[in-house]
């Protein structure tokens, strides 16, 4: 064979082996983040059913309350139109909560209106044998359940409040045995039957149901000290857990905050909460009052935002719905004021829209601005009555945002006397003016706090602090818009 022949092969085969190796490594990291999506989706479902469990920690001994809770979240998760939660009874199983309209077992003629409460009196009449009927093979075979032909005759069994399509179950097993049965019905997505999605979610948040149905039997029995040591215990290692890693670095914006309670757990909070692959929201929140009541507040908050920005819009939608939530859920009296940064990377852009919170401040051009527009407190006025502006503007080079709590402005002295906004400002002014990082601005403004005050331990309120800048050595081309309209301009 003519050498220049030879060699030509030989850059072939070399060609088509690199070939195959690329290929299979592109599968192979395709693969992995679509695990690691899996794994940080599944952590963050896990995250969300804790902050629900620690919202209703005062009512752990009405199992019943706490059941129709966890029914409405699994219904909300898997985007089902209702869902029934059955546990351990006797022999048998009981409903034990449920969310929306959910058949009847067995049929009847008697008329039930389709409000949870009636419709959950109507299923405590029939108890699930294990093995017997549809959802008793479900018990006793400890396997999925999915019918997804609203033809198929297993569904006769019903009596259904509005009209069958689907329906999955699922055991809920604990060292072995079937302690419950979730079930759900009627898919809310314009689709025949359930996705692989909302199975595979609906299986994993039964192993979540599992865990907190195990904690709330434990802490049924505790005496009332006992109780109170772990209600405090509990919270505060769940508030530790809910604040979020350190963020270092997103594209061309840097995130650190601070935060510390007055009491053994706190009101305030702070949250990352990535959108898509280019924008991420900055929230800082204080709710009103002080230890359990203000951290439950804290956590139904963290809750519903990280819950409703799967269909975000805006800004202003997002405080609105917030808004529509917290008004019905809260009591007289309690509220929660936020402070919101959506950061844009591919635009290079920030937006900011606040909840009765304190003020945002920007350092741009040897300049502290101060940036408040409209919008009350959560929780305090009825959603058509409330509304909410947006401020937006480019993030030029050497841009630093400050967004803090009233703990901070509010710490006083010997004398009664406020720290004061204008102490704020100086301090963020002289740090940003040394080019000083988020940490050193966080270091130097908590000390002066805390010389201002003469604490260090337990401040008189919560306090936070956020501070948004640019990453280091990240040159950016765009110029600062004009900061107007909500700007005020202090030196």
């Amino acid at each position: 064979m003519p050498p220049f022949t030879l060699s030509f092969l030989v850059i072939v085969i070399i060609l088509a082996v690199s070939l195959l190796v690329n290929v299979a490594l592109h599968l192979k990291i395709s693969q992995i983040r679509k695990k690691m999506k899996v794994l940080l989706h599944n952590s963050a479902e896990i995250g969300n059913f804790l902050n629900l469990f620690s919202q209703n920690i005062s009512k752990m001994s009405e199992v019943n309350n706490w059941m129709n809770v966890t029914a409405r979240y699994v219904a909300d998760l898997v985007e089902a139109q209702s869902v029934c939660v059955f546990t351990a009874d006797g022999d048998g199983f009981k409903a034990a909560g449920v969310s929306g309209p959910f058949p009847l077992l067995g049929k009847t003629d008697s008329y039930v209106l389709t409000k949870s409460k009636y419709v959950l009196q109507a299923l405590r009449a029939t108890t699930i044998i294990p093995g017997q009927g549809l959802l008793g093979k479900v018990a006793q075979g400890q396997d999925l359940l999915l019918i997804d032909d609203p033809k198929d005759p297993r569904l006769n069994i019903f009596t259904p409040m509005v009209p069958l399509e689907c329906l999955m179950a699922v055991p809920m097993i604990r060292e072995g045995s079937t302690i419950g049965i979730i079930c759900a019905v009627n898919n809310k997505r314009p689709e025949n039957g359930f996705s692989h999605e909302q199975i595979g979610r609906f299986k994993f948040i039964a192993g979540q149901v599992v865990l907190a149905e195990n904690i709330l039997r434990s802490y049924s029995i505790l005496s009332e000290r006992q109780r109170l040591n772990q209600e405090l215990t509990f919270t505060r290692n769940l508030q530790r857990s809910m604040l979020p890693p350190e963020l270092p670095r997103w594209g061309r914006f840097m995130v650190q905050a601070y935060s510390r309670s007055s009491k053994e757990v706190s009101g305030d909070f702070y949250d990352y909460v990535e959108i898509d692959e280019d924008r991420l929201l900055v929230v800082i929140g204080d709710a009103s009052g002080k230890g359990i009541p203000a951290c439950m507040i804290m956590a139904m908050t963290r809750s519903f935002i990280r819950a409703n920005v799967a269909r975000f819009t805006t800004l202003k939608q997002l405080l609105l719905d917030l808004n529509d939530n917290l008004y019905h859920d809260m009591g007289d009296g309690r509220y929660i004021t936020l402070g919101i940064c959506l950061l844009n990377r591919k635009e290079n852009t920030l937006e900011y829209a606040r909840a009765g919170h304190t003020e945002l401040l920007v350092y741009v051009r040897n300049h502290i601005r101060s940036i408040y527009p409209d919008g009350a407190g959560l929780g305090v006025l009825p959603s058509d009555l409330a509304e909410f502006d947006t401020f937006c503007a480019e993030y030029s080079e050497g841009m630093k945002l400050l967004l803090f709590t009233d703990g901070i402005n509010e710490a006083i002295d010997s004398d009664g006397m406020y720290f004061g906004q204008d102490r704020i400002k100086e301090i963020f002014m002289k740090s940003s003016q040394k080019n000083e990082n988020p940490h050193q601005t966080i270091t130097r403004l908590m000390d002066a706090v805390n010389t201002f005050s003469e604490t260090t331990d337990s401040p008189a309120d919560d306090q936070t602090v956020v501070i948004i800048s640019q990453a280091p050595e990240e040159k950016m081309s765009h110029a600062a818009e004009n900061l107007s309209a909500v700007c005020t301009d202090d030196r």
